[in-house]
């Protein structure tokens, strides 16, 4: 519970602990970089230089690696991106007709110039995170997951578009990303946040104080302490359940609720919340004139259909031009809760769309989905957010063919270089990883339940607590025990036990 309240509170500060790294030597195993899992290779880029040297150039969450086709040279190529782990999370990489290398992290856009990266300037809104980019002729789209960013030469400018709504939009959310907001306060600003934070610093108290009152209770129990020994033990006893009491009774209803919506958040019931449409909330961070406002994952021209095709949180929808109405493409491949990490067009006209719910190619023609590991007819929903192949990357660029990346087991075929290996993670997300229990790599697939046991057995602790000092705190007063029944009788029970101490 502890390690909850501290790791929510971390996860609310996003941008003050970005810089902020750890080394992946003091997490589990499972969080070490080997095999190019843990999406360290996201996707590849091939580029020829001067001398008509094939370069490779690697993306993910540990930055940008340069290599060779042949993969037999590696070099780290992080210059002049931020030094916190978070800001090197890359999503995309392009090349524009002038050669000049553009990188998308989730907080900023980077160009290559002489030898390092340099920051464009953005006008991203706060907390606006970037999600992909594209490249269409020499016209460079940025997509962030509420809008796009358009420039063209020589890309000192970037204009911001708001795709239009659908012809159906009803203006409403997704009940998970409003529980989400609802259980970090971000929905409702700073104001949220600090009343969160407080909750968790309230979770902490508790913690504390019953951990203290357990302790000296055992010590009364086992010591039978005399004199200022038993005088400071009862003192401290006093007021340790005095701050476990007070505050835990008269905030409870906010207690209970926080501890409610974390558990909604995870499986069991994620897949079910996240197909649930709600009307935003007025007058929050939700209720935004933009419909498409933290929807958008990844964007691509189809060039046979002269369209764009853009994956959203809500499926996919294509339109004719950026300014045009999208309309819904119902035969699409399904795709994890957890978002889109592969989108390429193949050789044969078809699209490879990558998730953790696996991979498939999309036939626009035949309007059909098949298994790209088995051949098999792609199912109709995405079902559990993690499938038989969690993919979270993928490449065309090295010889010996098309390669795949999952997220666990990483690639066997492409030898992954020593210098990879240390890379760090960021402090934001070694407490997501504490937040949501997959950290807890002992527990094997149960870690994918220990939200659902966790949040019963916290709902069960204080409901009881509440219970157990609410039947105490409220008996009825009679005339033979005008303090109360039960507090009477329980008083009376102390006194003689502490008589029969002081005589001993």
């Amino acid at each position: 519970m502890m390690l909850f309240a501290i790791s929510g509170i971390l996860l609310n500060h996003r941008s003050t602990i970005a810089d902020i790294n750890i080394s992946r030597r003091c997490l589990p195993s499972a969080y070490t970089f080997e095999r190019w899992n843990n999406g360290l290779l996201r996707g590849t880029l091939a580029t020829t230089a001067g001398d008509s040297t094939v370069q490779v150039w690697i993306y993910g969450t540990g930055g940008i690696i340069e290599s060779t086709p042949d993969h037999s040279r590696f070099t780290l190529r992080n210059e002049g991106l931020p030094a916190g782990a978070d800001h090197r999370q890359i999503r995309s990489m392009v090349q524009t007709p002038d050669s000049t290398l553009w990188a998308a992290g989730q907080f900023g856009l980077y160009r290559r110039t002489d030898g390092e990266w340099q920051a464009s300037s953005l006008p991203l809104d706060d907390d606006e995170r970037l999600s992909d980019m594209t490249l269409r002729g020499d016209t460079l789209v940025v997509l962030s997951r509420s809008r796009l960013y358009i420039a063209t030469p020589p890309y000192r400018h970037f204009e911001p578009l708001q795709l239009r709504p659908t012809a159906d939009d009803k203006g409403r959310v997704s009940l998970f990303r409003t529980l989400w907001l609802i259980h970090s306060g971000e929905l409702f600003g700073t104001a949220g946040k600090l009343l969160m934070d407080a909750i968790a610093a309230l979770f902490l108290l508790l913690c504390l104080t019953g951990f203290l009152f357990w302790g000296i209770s055992a010590y009364l129990r086992r010591r039978r302490p005399r004199g200022k020994a038993l005088h400071r033990a009862a003192t401290l006893l006093k007021t340790s359940l005095k701050w476990h009491d007070r505050p835990g009774r008269r905030c409870f209803g906010l207690l209970l609720f926080v501890a409610l919506t974390g558990w909604a958040l995870r499986p069991p019931l994620l897949p079910l919340i996240a197909a649930v449409d709600v009307p935003p909330i007025p007058f929050t961070c939700l209720d935004t004139p933009n419909p498409w406002a933290d929807k958008l994952r990844m964007i691509r021209h189809d060039d046979s259909r002269g369209e764009w095709l853009v994956s959203t949180s809500e499926g996919f929808y294509a339109f004719t031009s950026l300014d045009a109405v999208p309309t819904p493409v119902n035969d699409s491949p399904p795709v994890s809760v957890m978002g889109q990490n592969v989108f390429e067009r193949t050789d044969d006209g078809q699209w490879l769309c990558g998730s953790f719910a696996g991979l498939y190619l999309w036939n626009r023609d035949t309007r059909s989905s098949t298994d790209y590991f088995t051949g098999q007819p792609a199912p109709t929903s995405a079902g559990s957010p993690f499938g038989a192949h969690a993919v979270a990357g993928y490449s065309r660029h090295f010889h010996g063919g098309d390669l795949t990346v999952e997220y666990y087991e990483g690639c066997e075929r492409l030898p992954m270089p020593d210098l990879a290996a240390d890379l760090p993670i960021s402090l934001w997300n070694v407490a997501l990883e504490i937040h949501t229990g997959r950290i807890y790599t002992f527990l094997g697939f149960g870690k994918f339940l220990y939200i659902t046991f966790a949040g019963l057995v916290v709902v069960w602790i204080l409901v009881s607590g509440y219970r157990l000092r609410r039947a105490a705190k409220t008996a009825r007063p009679t005339a033979k025990f005008p303090e109360g029944r039960r507090h009477a009788e329980k008083k009376r029970i102390f006194d003689s036990q502490n008589k029969k101490s002081t005589e001993s």
